[in-house]
């Protein structure tokens, strides 16, 4: 009976290790996610300043085509509460591994997206609305993330 007893609490002790690893790699996962979205985000903050005004905003001065680069900016922040709201609703509901995924995805395809974005000479006006829709589904994400 003693070595049923101590066989049970052995693979009890297994089980717990195995759930504390898992919860570790889900939490560096999860760190190295939202490293990486915040980095995405700083960063754009730095372009914002130097080039978007000159590549999304030419026609305008050159304060105001700063200014209108860092509203492109603001609504990324915009976009958090939203995010969090949303991602939390289906984190609890779906669950939050799946929501993880699709908040990784959700800031990095609008990155590339970003990337590709044809300049104002290109499509106009355009070019700016492409890149606030972006700016908003990234800061979804990073809300999602939060949450």
């Amino acid at each position: 009976m003693k070595n049923a007893i101590t066989a049970d609490a052995g693979a009890l002790d297994a089980s717990a290790a195995k759930k504390t690893r898992s919860y570790r790699l889900a939490g560096m996962a999860s760190m190295a996610g939202t490293t990486i979205e915040w980095y995405d985000f700083f960063l754009y903050g730095t372009a914002a300043a130097l080039i978007f005004s000159k590549i999304f905003f030419p026609t305008l001065d050159p304060i105001t085509g700063v200014l209108a680069s860092f509203a492109t900016y603001a609504v990324g922040f915009l976009g958090r509460p939203l995010g969090g709201v949303i991602f939390g609703h289906f984190g609890d509901r779906i669950g939050r591994k799946s929501m993880l995924l699709l908040t990784l995805m959700l800031m990095g395809i609008p990155t590339i997206i970003i990337g590709l974005i044809p300049t104002y000479e290109q499509i106009g006006y355009w070019a700016a609305l492409i890149l606030v829709a972006m700016r908003f589904l990234q800061g979804m994400a990073v809300g999602g993330e939060w949450g």
